[in-house]
């Protein structure tokens, strides 16, 4: 079984967002990266599709130098090799995304045979277009599914689960090679151990440099596909306030009129 999984380094989730004064790009300056829970998932879910039936696992992303870090933390989990299709670090669209990296699919298949599996995370963390999966199997012209909650591996075919919004759950059968987005829940990811971290270090990265030529933010932008950003707004902070009922002792007899007015204590 070869399988590939894509993901993608982004601000960790939880930390504060800063923009740049004109409004186009998150500031990095103090923002620590990572990747989205949901490719933390897919990552684990390739780890252990290997495990089970054997094969060989790869994992792909589309980013600056620094990406290195989050290619080096899925080897430490196990994954086998890694490629950096690396960029001079700016934001590309879903469309340029999906076509580089059905590009280097190609040329990575071409040289070492057909991936049987790819998987995505079910949208990143950042931008959450929840599209590159999708337009990458297309532009393979393989069958697609995302949202996955379950999947099992048969002979030459794939079954996967995902919730349906009755409440049950919808299966798929499709017929490998396949492309398939996961969501967090399908697995519980491990940790990286001190031995997979020092042998990950230890490991190759395979840099692909990619640009505009090959499908890049200037050729998308040059092609008119969809819509183009303006301009990044934060959303408005909720505020949070505290009201002091007293101190001390005497705010005994406050606590207790409180937690009887909230129906906490009966009357």
């Amino acid at each position: 079984m070869n399988v590939l999984v894509c993901v993608k380094r982004v601000p960790q989730t939880g930390g504060r967002i800063v923009l740049t004064t004109d409004g186009q790009e998150i500031d990095t300056k103090f923002l620590g990266f990572t990747v989205s829970p949901h490719e933390e998932c897919a990552v684990e879910e390739a780890v252990r599709i290997v495990e089970a039936g054997g094969g060989s696992s790869t994992v792909l992303t589309l980013g600056p130098g620094a990406a290195e870090d989050q290619l080096r933390d899925a080897m430490a989990l196990g994954i086998d090799r890694a490629i950096l299709l690396e960029t001079d670090g700016s934001e590309w669209d879903p469309v340029s995304t999906a076509a580089a990296i059905a590009e280097a699919i190609r040329a990575d298949e071409a040289a070492r045979g057909a991936y049987d599996v790819v998987l995505f995370g079910n949208e990143s963390a950042d931008a959450g277009g929840f599209q590159v999966g999708i337009r990458v199997a297309v532009a393979l012209g393989r069958p697609v599914v995302t949202g996955l909650k379950g999947l099992e591996i048969g002979e030459g075919r794939l079954t996967a689960r995902r919730e349906a919004p009755s409440g049950g759950w919808e299966t798929y059968d499709l017929a490998l090679p396949a492309v398939v987005g996961v969501k967090e829940g399908i697995n519980l990811p491990r940790y990286p151990s001190v031995p997979g971290r020092l042998r990950a270090k230890k490991k190759e990265i395979e840099r692909v440099p990619v640009g505009a030529a090959s499908g890049g933010p200037a050729a998308a932008a040059g092609a008119a596909l969809g819509p183009s950003m303006v301009v990044l707004r934060l959303p408005e902070e909720q505020r949070s306030e505290a009201e002091v009922i007293g101190r001390g002792a005497d705010a005994a007899p406050a606590v207790v009129d409180l937690l009887e007015k909230i129906g906490v204590l009966g009357s």
